[in-house]
């Protein structure tokens, strides 16, 4: 009998295992708690199309093999995630398995939400369900041809790459604002998603920085490379301090650094929503960090500075273009205005192998989003129509060499003309290597270099 009784009593506890997890979820404090997770994980950003509806899916992903669009998941019971449970949910976040046993893309960062804690998800669960208005908005189906459309290869993709789901471990020895720095940027920020490199497969090399591909630098990204995050004195944030990291992810702007393409919708729609604390956190992980090698060593030059100052404006070679069209905002001696336009010497992004992103800045403009914070928007123009290829490519190499920036590879015409031709919504994501050393030039089946790229909404729209 007391054996009998033992096992009801842990059946009766199974059983109401459920609905005692379900229970609250209509709780305001609980809803706040997850909009707020919602902020650290970017999530409207990514299911929200330009111009769309908040979390209602349709923004465009472009990868090497076609299209894919961002899904529903308003708690609209026909075309969101209405029906499904908390659990359905906690196994979509974190194994990347739909409520009908189907794969999700990868797109979807599921290997870093592998490791969000049970609270954060069942917060996030109910923000979902009782804090977002539900949208009737069927999913767009993706633009991928047969064979590579077939989902059934994702489930081989995801029990190869994806991590087993589990609680979160902080790396051995780091102290408590370190942990939790780390599992923001590991876990529902999935920063690697973005800013690691991804291998053969299209799984990030690394999702641990323990290993230094984590965070070394992602492909392109909508024509933006993602640049190092690791402690890189030349193209990484070796010479940023933790109050600069933070700074810049509140307002998207310090003395010597002003956000632009990708990275304009995550502090817009993200990270300047953060507690001051969980971005100091954040800041202090990036910080501490185990160390990698250094790409070089920055020493500024003034030479160009006064070369430039005995310069005439001309088209006709990179310093007089520089001083006719760049000068005005970013000075002869490269240092900018500070949390206006951002300094010239020195910046990482002139110095990563690949000049992608300059010569998108250059070509079609580019904007400092508004935040609560700096309330200023600063739009570069494009010059795609005021400078010929030829120009284009003279004023990019200059500035990739000048004030003691050491950029490897140099930008041709060639380059220039064919990158012109891709508008600001097409992605040159997953293209190959040129002989320069930059990628994003001839397409490709297969390779490193590939990614997903979704549209960019900075610029485009505002933040949500």
């Amino acid at each position: 009998m007391k054996t009998f009784s033992l096992a009801l009593a842990a059946t009766l506890a199974l059983a109401t295992a459920p609905v005692a997890l379900a229970e609250g979820l209509d709780d305001p404090d609980l809803v706040k708690q997850g909009a707020y997770v919602a902020r650290t994980g970017d999530c409207v950003a990514c299911h929200t199309s330009l111009h769309g509806r908040a979390f209602a899916g349709g923004l465009k992903i472009s990868t090497p093999v076609g299209t894919i669009y961002s899904t529903n998941i308003t708690p609209d019971p026909q075309t969101g995630i209405g029906t499904y449970s908390l659990e359905d949910f906690t196994r979509a976040i974190r194994a990347g398995i739909r409520k009908d046993g189907a794969t999700l893309y990868p797109a979807m960062p599921y290997p870093s939400f592998a490791h969000m804690s049970d609270s954060d998800i069942r917060a996030l669960y109910a923000y979902f369900m009782h804090g977002v208005a539900p949208v009737n908005q069927p999913d767009h189906p993706v633009d991928i041809s047969w064979p590579m459309s077939m989902r059934w290869p994702l489930a081989v993709w995801r029990m190869v790459y994806a991590p087993k789901p589990g609680p979160f471990v902080p790396t051995p020895g780091e102290d408590a604002v370190a942990a939790r720095g780390e599992y923001l940027v590991t876990a529902p920020g999935h920063c690697g998603a973005c800013h690691t490199p991804r291998g053969m497969g299209m799984q990030e090399k690394s999702l641990a920085a323990t290993d230094a591909s984590y965070l070394s630098g992602g492909a392109p990204i909508d024509n933006w490379v993602a640049p190092s995050l690791r402690n890189d004195p030349v193209q990484g944030l070796g010479t940023w301090s933790e109050d600069d990291i933070a700074l810049f992810l509140k307002t998207g702007r310090t003395d010597h650094a002003a956000v632009f393409g990708g990275m304009g919708d995550v502090v817009a729609w993200s990270t300047q929503h953060l507690t001051d604390e969980d971005l100091h956190a954040i800041a202090h992980y990036l910080k501490t960090a185990p160390g990698v090698p250094a790409s070089g060593h920055y020493t500024y030059d003034p030479s160009t500075a006064q070369t430039l100052a005995s310069t005439a404006p001309s088209n006709s070679s990179g310093a007089g273009i520089y001083v006719a069209q760049c000068a005005i905002c970013h000075q002869n001696d490269g240092s900018g205005v500070a949390r206006m336009f951002p300094p010239l010497a020195g910046n990482p992004v002139l110095q990563t192998q690949n000049p992608a992103s300059i010569v998108n800045v250059v070509v079609h403009g580019g904007v400092l989003p508004p935040t609560n914070w700096a309330p200023s928007a600063v739009a570069m123009p494009g010059y795609q129509h005021a400078l010929t290829p030829e120009q284009v490519a003279m004023v990019v190499d200059y500035v990739r060499h000048a004030w003691g920036n050491s950029a490897a590879g140099t930008v041709s015409t060639g380059d220039i003309r064919r990158f012109a031709s891709v508008t600001p919504s097409e992605s040159t994501a997953g293209w190959n290597t040129a002989s320069n050393g930059w990628g994003f030039l001839h397409p490709q089946p297969y390779g490193e270099g590939w990614t997903f790229s979704p549209e960019t909404h900075t610029g485009a729209d505002e933040a949500q």
